[in-house]
Formats: structure tokens, sequence, C-alpha cells
């Protein structure tokens, strides 16, 4: 017989029993082993150059590792019900640190960008948090309203929620976050249920605005990005010169790799190769093979964290579940289809393995609230 999992109580938080899901844990596990060995291989060119240090980066990442793994731990220990009761402060915190970033000068002056926010000497980008936020938000409206997925008011609502973060993060401007944000919002709503001829109309009017803020000249800040995509050789050595190189770092790989250690791209022609575009250097390193196992090993969280969803307790548990794995999954492949100029090159980070402290952590704390829920649906089989 199922055992019913209890609702939480009120200003108490529960510990979530039962077993964690021991294949979405290990594809968790190795996928940060490997992107660290690669943060090191990759970054200690650039490290040293700039830090005189070898060792800059992946000193720091192991540290946030460490810190994320406690946090994974601790997050697949708390009853997963409980961030319910956050979800709007989140979302409103979400809002005000993204406003107060378009106020604030840029941290970098050299960059017309405001995408980080600093406390003290720590600094972070809110768009990640934002991330979660809307996962957290949806779910739980969502769940609770699933009923009204086929009317046009509570659509409406949903989508001014996912509006306001969006319009915000462009602003930045912040592209690929912006997407990350958009696609993540319309799964989720897809998944509750959402009704064909609003998916439909939703994405002609997505296209349609699109072409119009393009062609118009409101997003300039990306138009140069898509013309140097077509053409990246056609200022090789201006903002087609990350692309170019990335491109030479993926075909010396051939099909076997030069060997872990032995890039050349990654002494100092990859711009940053430690960040963004650190799967050239995998490839590279790796060649075809490595680089495909890496992308299985993608394709196994995506497939073990949309099992979870599916056996979760209930509906707050699959659509969180199905949104923070669809995260993961959505970053690394928009990562990869730009490593590889397949898309415009917008600077979005591969998970768990593009330097990022405070990404990594939120990254795996996440992935601990997935473990929650596995807990929770393994008791249903008591």
């Amino acid at each position: 017989m199922a055992r019913k999992v209890s609702e939480d109580k009120p200003n108490k938080i529960k510990l979530s029993q039962g077993k964690i899901d021991i294949a979405f844990l290990s594809f968790v596990l190795i996928l940060l082993t490997i992107g660290l060995v690669m943060l090191f291989s990759a970054s200690y060119a650039f490290s040293y150059t700039y830090y005189e240090n070898s060792f800059h980066f992946i000193l720091r990442q192991t540290i946030f590792a460490a810190v994320g793994l406690i946090a994974m731990f601790i997050t697949s220990r708390i009853d997963y019900h409980i961030y319910k009761k956050f979800s709007w402060i989140l979302y409103a915190l979400c809002i005000a640190m993204l406003a107060f970033l378009l106020i604030m000068p840029p941290m970098m002056p050299n960059m017309d960008v405001k995408r980080w926010l600093a406390i003290g000497s720590f600094s972070f980008q809110p768009s990640e948090i934002a991330k979660f936020s809307i996962v957290v938000l949806f779910s739980h409206l969502i769940s609770v309203n699933y009923k009204l997925m086929d009317k046009f008011k509570f659509i409406l609502f949903l989508v001014f929620l996912l509006a306001a973060i969006c319009v915000l993060v462009v602003l930045e401007p912040h592209i690929s976050a912006t997407l990350l944000i958009l696609l993540i919002g319309v799964v989720l709503m897809i998944v509750g249920g959402l009704s064909a001829k609003y998916i439909i109309g939703g994405s002609v009017t997505v296209v349609a605005l699109g072409l119009i803020a393009y062609f118009s000249g409101i997003i300039g800040y990306g138009s140069d990005r898509i013309k140097y995509w077509i053409d990246p050789w056609a200022d090789a050595s201006g903002l087609g010169y990350q692309t170019i190189q990335s491109l030479l770092a993926i075909g010396s790989g051939g099909i076997m790799g030069r060997g872990i250690g032995q890039s050349r791209q990654k002494y100092l022609w990859v711009p940053e190769p430690h960040n963004d575009f650190i799967f050239s250097i995998v490839c590279e390193e790796l060649g075809l093979i490595g680089a495909t196992v890496i992308i299985l090993l993608f394709c196994a969280l995506v497939w073990r964290g949309f099992t979870i969803a599916l056996k979760a307790p209930d509906k707050f548990g699959s659509l969180l579940a199905v949104g923070l794995t669809f995260q993961v999954g959505l970053q690394a492949i928009l990562n990869i289809l730009v490593v590889t100029n397949t898309l415009p090159n917008t600077g979005i980070s591969l998970p768990f393995f593009s330097y990022g402290g405070t990404s990594l952590v939120i990254l795996l704390a996440q992935m601990g609230i997935v473990l929650s829920i596995s807990r929770q649906s393994s008791l249903q089989k008591l």
C-alpha cells in the first residue's frame, strides 16, 4: 500500500525521508568531477598569465564545489514542499535585484552590461536566481490552478509574471539568460496543461516580436553577434575571433583528441577558455568521442530527472523536477550550439564545467531539490 506523503506543517522545516535516486546522483557527481578536471586543464595557462598562479580558478571552483555539495546534501534532506511558502518572496526579491541592477553603474566599465550585483568582495548574477524563482513560482501556481490552464486570464497572468523577469534581464542586457528563463516558463506551462491554441499563438507572437525588435534596431546589442555568427571571418580579429578560435580547437581535436592537458588553443588563443567556451577545449583534448560521452552524460541526467518527475507524488514535485532538470539540459544544449557556431554567441555557460562559483553552488543546490523529490517518490512504493 502506498504511504501518503503528509503536508508540511506551517513554520516548520520537514526532513525528506526515503531513498535518493542513486542514478541521478551519480550523473551529477560524474559531470562535476569531469568538469573540475577540464576546468583546471583549460584554465591553468590563462591563470598563470594573468594571476601568476596556475591554480587560481581551480582552487576557487573546488571550494565552491565543496560548498555546493554541502548545499545539495542539505536540500536533498529538506521536504521540497517548503519552497511553496517562499515562491512569491523569492520572485519579488529577484524583481527587486534585477531592477536595482539597472540603476547601478556596470561593475566592468569597459563593458556596457549590468549583470553582476556586488556585496563587498562577493558578486553574483541575479539572473541565476531568477531562473530558480520562475521554476518554483510557476510550479506552485500551475500545480494549484491546473484546472485554469485553459483559461485566458490565468495564462495572461503567468505570461505577465514571466515577461516582467524577462524584460528586466534583457535590459541588462543578457540575451542568453532571457532565452533560458523564457523557455523554462513556457515548458512548465506546456507540461502543466497549456492548450495547443495558446502554444501556437504564443509561438507566433514571440517570433513576430523578435523579428520586429531585430529589424527595428531595438536589440542592437545582439545584431552584431548575429551578423558575425553568419560569417565570423568578416571580423576575424574582432567579434568573430572567439568563434573562429573555438572552431579551430574543435577541429584540431579530431576523433580521439590531443589528450587531457594537451590543448594548444587554451594558450591565450580562445579568450577566457575556462568560461563559456570551455567545451571547445574539451573537444580539442578529448576529441569527438570524449565530447560525445559528455553529451550523453547530460542526456542521461535529463532522462533521470524526468523519470523522477514522472514518479513524483504530486504535481508541484513533478513540475519542480521538470523545471530544474530542463534548465540544466537546455543550458548545456545552448552552450554547445554556441561553441560550435550553430547559434550566435550569446554568452551562456556550460553547467558543471564553466567557471562560476555562485552558479555552481545554486546548480548543485537545485540538484539536491530533485533528489529530495526522488526521496518522496520512493516512499510511494512502501
